[in-house]
């Protein structure tokens, strides 16, 4: 019987990469998303799609229907400042509906379960750099109290309730299929601004630091939960620190553009620094070296190049 993945959030950046991966391997891909952030257009025509909202009690019975092997748990509010202005929204999308899910997920067999967390966020200001799975977890903001509270409903299901769950706590990714929209994204914000010939706009002083790792290695890091069976939390990023206005000065450089930035204050719940250390997981899956930065965005900026 060939294995089949559910994708929630498939539809999505990070998702439709995860997707394609699966199917390249001959996976039965099956992707609920309610295309709030997605988009129709990331999504693989052999991929079996429903579009339903996680917050939908009645979406939990497509498990049953559906019977998946595993399940790879993408969908979110993944926006920090929405989160600080919102918290309670983004408790109800990120942590009771990643729960209804988790539940339905061991009613029905489910034999692994790999959840998209977050580092910087669920760690908040480092103590120690890079930071490893076992800094101190202070989240700032409601999104990494939502992240960190769904990490231990996955200890207790994993532990009381026998299901295999896998929390990968990701740097900012960035790469092809980013949304420019919203407030998430300075990569795909920036992109679309500069090849606009507009400036862009950098909260802050612009000195704050970030680990920005690209989707492939995201998607390889999911890849490897299923095959090693991992359980437990492992970071998923670079261990390099990269300023907003060392990005910015690159992408400008790609992009032949001297517009200067524009400084806005900064915002509530936003860190000055983050950057993990993805050391533990290459080391445990035998994974190649994250891709350069300047590569990756290369990638990244060839792509809204042939969108515009």
């Amino acid at each position: 019987m060939t294995d089949h993945i559910l994708i929630t959030g498939g539809a999505g950046f990070i998702g439709s990469h995860i997707a394609d991966a699966f199917l390249a391997r001959g996976w039965r891909v099956s992707i609920i998303d309610n295309l709030s952030t997605g988009d129709r257009r990331n999504l693989d025509p052999r991929a079996n799609f429903h579009e339903a909202d996680l917050r939908d009690p009645e979406t939990m019975r497509l498990l049953d229907e559906l019977q998946p092997t595993v399940v790879c748990h993408q969908a979110a509010q993944v926006d920090v400042r929405t989160s600080v202005r919102d918290p309670a929204t983004d408790a109800e999308i990120n942590v009771i509906a990643s729960l209804r899910l988790l539940q339905k997920a061991q009613e029905c067999g489910v034999k692994r379960l790999l959840f998209a967390s977050t580092g910087g966020a669920i760690y908040g200001e480092p103590q120690e750099v890079p930071q490893t799975e076992s800094h101190p977890r202070e989240p700032l903001s409601p999104y990494g109290c939502a992240k960190l509270a769904v990490e231990h409903y996955l200890h207790y299901y994993r532990e009381v309730q026998g299901l295999p769950a896998v929390a990968l706590r990701y740097a900012n990714v960035y790469g092809p299929r980013q949304s420019a929209h919203g407030e998430a994204g300075v990569v795909a914000i920036f992109a679309a601004r500069m090849l606009r010939g507009e400036g862009v706009t950098i909260n802050g002083s612009g000195d704050q630091t970030r680990d920005y790792v690209f989707v492939g290695d995201v998607v390889r890091a999911n890849l490897a939960a299923v095959d090693r069976e991992l359980t437990g939390a492992y970071n998923v990023g670079t261990g390099i620190e990269t300023s907003v206005n060392e990005l910015h000065a690159m992408m400008a450089e790609s992009l032949g553009t001297d517009v200067p930035p524009r400084h806005a204050p900064p915002k509530a719940g936003e860190q000055m620094r983050s950057v993990l250390d993805g050391s533990k997981l290459r080391t445990l899956a035998g994974l190649p070296d994250p891709v350069p930065l300047r590569d990756g965005l290369a990638q990244t900026l060839a792509w809204f190049l042939e969108r515009t």
